[in-house]
């Protein structure tokens, strides 16, 4: 039986590949900061950095993948993200924060691409 981690790790795949379609260039994936804040996904596109949180949900039963990006959770993907971008000497202007949301249908999986969003 698959942990929840293998599982989340495997919606990241694909989340990756689709960007990769997407012209996007994957930088770094699970990127850890501090004891339990982590960016699933670091891209470029260009000059822009992008900052890339996936979410999973097999059914509505504990909410929508939408849902689950509390504040709390934006506070510490914010974080992580003004930190990484200090530690590499990234300009804060260049910077997008995006969520992937993928939901599993009965016949297929529905991924969502949410850009531009604003973490204050």
């Amino acid at each position: 039986m698959q942990t929840t981690k293998q599982k989340g790790d495997l919606w990241e795949v694909i989340a990756i590949k689709y960007l990769q379609r997407n012209d996007y260039r994957i930088l770094e994936t699970n990127y850890k900061f501090g004891r339990f804040w982590e960016i699933d996904v670091i891209a470029q596109k260009n000059d822009i950095f992008y900052f890339i949180e996936v979410k999973y949900r097999s059914s509505q039963k504990y909410g929508t993948a939408e849902e689950s990006i509390t504040k709390s959770k934006l506070y510490k993907l914010e974080k992580s993200i003004y930190s990484y971008c200090m530690k590499k000497r990234i300009d804060l202007d260049n910077i997008s924060f995006q969520v992937i949301t993928i939901v599993k249908g009965q016949t297929s999986n529905k991924l969502t691409h949410y850009k531009n969003i604003c973490l204050s």
